[in-house]
């Protein structure tokens, strides 16, 4: 399979990514967009015409966003909260032209569960956008070119998804690992999409931002934080050479939401808004798709498990 590459750097914006693209009458969602990545996401598609709908737990950070851009709007929806995903589609009206899973929670530092048993970050990060994409699939069915961009991570290459005990019900509850196990899911979820939904002509990806200051950092400890290179002995925030700002980390979601580069392009997994190599995932390995996030029979797997779920 060959790769999809862009002319666009690792350093390019999400501004950058759509000049001279006019995205006037889309119809864009963009949950956890009231600020980081999302913020930046919501930004350049709005700044293009987009009509865009930011999904978040709290409208009221939404308030800037709204008054730079007036025709965006903000709508409460908390992805652990499988009745305000519903509440969420059931009050939806009209097509969707693109879905961007944005939103998530990183490295809790103790197990939480949502009153439904799953692990928090396994239920925000993949169940409650599974949920979201399956509640408004007639939605997106009603676009003309319907895009889902499910925002993974780099952490994907370190662990595949536990099917024996993905809520870490037996095993020791590790805040990375269950971190990573929920972004290994999200790339399943573009997967699972891209093969269910393609008849709809529905495409679906996923991407890793990069490395970024964003308030999803706020669960990491000095020690970690240290070892990253992004804080210095006294807590102040230090900016390595690999850290992004937050328009040029949300540029490969943008990208794949709105860029007519990306036509027809569904099932991949992309970085520095280039497609990337599917490699052996692995403590060392530092760029690529793990195998396992790829796996079109785990993602079936996945999809079956989460759906009962979902509804």
């Amino acid at each position: 399979m060959t790769l999809t590459t862009t002319p666009f750097g690792t350093r390019a914006t999400a501004t950058e990514i759509l000049d001279g693209v006019d995205l006037s009458g889309r119809r864009m969602i963009v949950t956890g967009g009231s600020s980081g990545l999302g913020a930046e996401t919501v930004r350049a598609l709005a700044g293009a015409g987009a009509q865009v709908t930011v999904a978040t737990r709290n409208p009221a950070a939404a308030e800037p966003l709204i008054e730079e851009f007036p025709g965006t709007r903000a709508v409460p929806l908390d992805l652990a909260e499988p009745a305000s995903v519903r509440a969420f589609c059931d009050d939806w009206s009209g097509p969707v032209d693109g879905l961007i899973a944005n939103a998530g929670v990183m490295m809790l530092p103790t197990r939480q569960v949502t009153a439904q048993g799953w692990e928090m970050q396994l239920a925000t990060n993949y169940l409650g956008h599974f949920a979201l994409a399956v509640g408004l699939r007639s939605a997106l069915q009603e676009a003309e070119k319907p895009r889902v961009v499910v925002v993974s991570s780099g952490a994907q290459l370190r662990v595949g998804f536990d099917f024996d005990d993905p809520q870490f019900e037996r095993r020791p509850y590790d805040p990375f690992v269950a971190y990573a196990q929920s972004k290994t899911a999200d790339v399943l979820l573009a997967v699972g999409i891209s093969r269910r939904w393609a008849e709809d002509g529905i495409t679906a990806n996923a991407c890793a931002p990069g490395w970024i200051h964003t308030n999803l950092a706020r669960h990491l400890d000095k020690a970690t934080m240290q070892a990253l290179g992004a804080m210095d002995a006294d807590g102040n925030l230090l900016t390595p050479d690999h850290y992004k700002t937050p328009a040029q980390g949300a540029a490969t979601t943008v990208l794949l939401a709105a860029s007519p580069l990306l036509d027809g392009v569904t099932g991949r997994y992309f970085e520095d808004n280039q497609e990337s190599e599917v490699v052996d995932g692995g403590a060392d390995v530092m760029a690529g798709v793990a195998k396992w996030s790829v796996d079109p029979a785990a993602a079936d797997r996945l999809w079956d498990y989460a759906l009962p779920v979902a509804r």
